[in-house]
């Protein structure tokens, strides 16, 4: 039986979809002006309280002749974000896109809105400096999002892989992910995201991070000079350089610190103590304990915690260096292993807004396309903490706002005195939707 050509085109004028009946079934592409993105006003209405894709617009600088120009910069960002958060991760499904009348509203045009061509050329314009300034449009809208000054801020870093398919440029195999990719970094604080920094995999995951801590904790400063910061991370930024800044500069940090020989030397006892526990009892053993240990390369000692379990597969020790007072199990369990939140965060930044989605052939246009994944996240975030409060999606990641909230049929009306949209009837999330718009347009 020979296969199906699927590059064929195939005719959408009517489809057959059977009988109910005595009824014929049909369906045909027809109905004018629909959308399946209703949602998209939402996501409107999110930015333009923000005013985050103006504040992103003036951070592109745009070669064009004013004179000729039919989309700007700021409308373009606003197609491709809300594209983005929407599900439409694809260039290439802007040319349907571009004529739907909902996406136009939202975006705030009443004509076309820019082609795929249009849109791939706002990646090339991308610099350094286009990537510094958008870093800035993220850590400002992370202050302005707080009434009052926190008392603390747990800066959570982390390094992921860019899975890479082509031959893109700074392009390294990396042997732990045992593929071709990109090494970003991504630093969260709780939920916000503050830096999306695309790198190549051949350097150390630590590598930039301190100067990124630095940077940031110089810019929370400026705002609250009494604000207690706080760096977490995992044993691959434990590096004598930024823990004698964190220390030099007042800041907090609590970091996972690679086991060694000597490491292991100082709790085999307490491990064997629980190994002969364990074979009496048959229950899992565990313990959270402290010492004070000094790396050759360390100025001085440090408190080290460790915890150590042991159980069916043996010993698991773990241990992490810091500098807060505190008891060491809630140091452990209340601080160092929320540390897994961020990945959540990461996990939704980069599938949930396809932020892997790095196939430019240059380095600093796949930059862009990650930090317009990182725009998109910042308008879901903000719409969960500013109009979803309360609700059953209040702590909805995108892939169910989208199912729930975004993705509603409408048909679209637009004429010289009014643009209409009428929701379909039985949605099941009308409620939510009305709830969460007259939030956002509350003051």
């Amino acid at each position: 039986m020979p296969k199906p050509n699927c590059t064929e085109e195939i005719d959408v004028g009517r489809m057959d979809f059977g009988r109910l009946g005595r009824r014929v079934v049909q369906g045909c592409f027809d109905g004018g002006s629909m959308t399946s993105d209703g949602g998209v006003m939402l996501l409107g209405q999110v930015d333009r309280k923000l005013g985050l894709m103006d504040a992103a617009a003036r951070c592109i600088a745009d070669p064009r002749n004013p004179l000729l120009i039919t989309h700007d910069v700021r409308d373009m960002l606003r197609q491709r974000v809300y594209g983005l958060a929407l599900g439409w991760e694809d260039l290439n499904d802007h040319g349907a896109l571009r004529c739907d009348v909902a996406v136009q509203t939202a975006v705030g045009v009443d004509h076309e809105i820019a082609s795929a061509p249009t849109l791939c050329r706002l990646e090339k314009w991308a610099d350094r400096a286009t990537a510094w300034r958008l870093h800035e449009v993220l850590v400002n809208q992370f202050i302005a999002s707080f009434e009052s000054a926190p008392e603390e801020l747990v800066l959570d870093f982390d390094a992921t892989d860019n899975p890479l398919h082509g031959q893109q440029e700074a392009r390294f195999f990396h042997g732990y992910y045992d593929s071709y990719c990109y090494l970003p970094l991504y630093v969260f604080c709780g939920q916000q995201l503050l830096c999306a920094y695309l790198r190549p995999s051949n350097i150390d995951a630590a590598q930039h991070a301190g100067a990124i801590l630095k940077l940031l904790v110089r810019r929370l400063r400026q705002s609250w000079p009494q604000v207690r910061i706080v760096f977490r991370a995992d044993s691959g930024f434990c590096r004598q350089r930024i823990l004698n800044w964190c220390e030099r500069a007042g800041v907090h940090y609590i970091v996972g610190l690679a086991r060694n020989a000597r490491l292991q030397a100082r709790v085999a006892f307490a491990e064997l103590s629980m190994k002969d526990e364990y074979e009496r009892s048959g229950a899992k053993q565990r313990m959270v304990d402290e010492f004070d240990y000094a790396a050759q390369s360390w100025p001085h000692e440090r408190r080290v915690i460790t915890r150590l379990e042991w159980g069916a597969q043996g010993c698991n020790p773990r241990f992490i260096v810091t500098n807060l007072a505190g008891d060491p199990q809630a140091l452990y369990d209340g601080v160092y292993c929320q540390r897994g939140e961020a990945e959540n965060r990461i996990k939704e930044a980069q599938v949930g807004l396809f932020a892997t989605r790095t196939s430019c052939h240059v380095l600093r246009s796949n930059q862009l396309r990650m930090l317009l994944a990182a725009l998109g996240y910042v308008l879901v975030e903000r719409l969960r903490a500013l109009a979803l409060q309360g609700t059953e999606l209040a702590t909805a990641q995108i892939d169910t706002l989208r199912i729930k909230l975004l993705k509603v049929a409408a048909v679209v009306t637009r004429n010289t005195r009014r643009i209409r949209l009428y929701l379909a009837s039985n949605w099941p999330s009308a409620q939510t939707f009305a709830h969460a718009m007259s939030q956002l347009r509350s003051p």
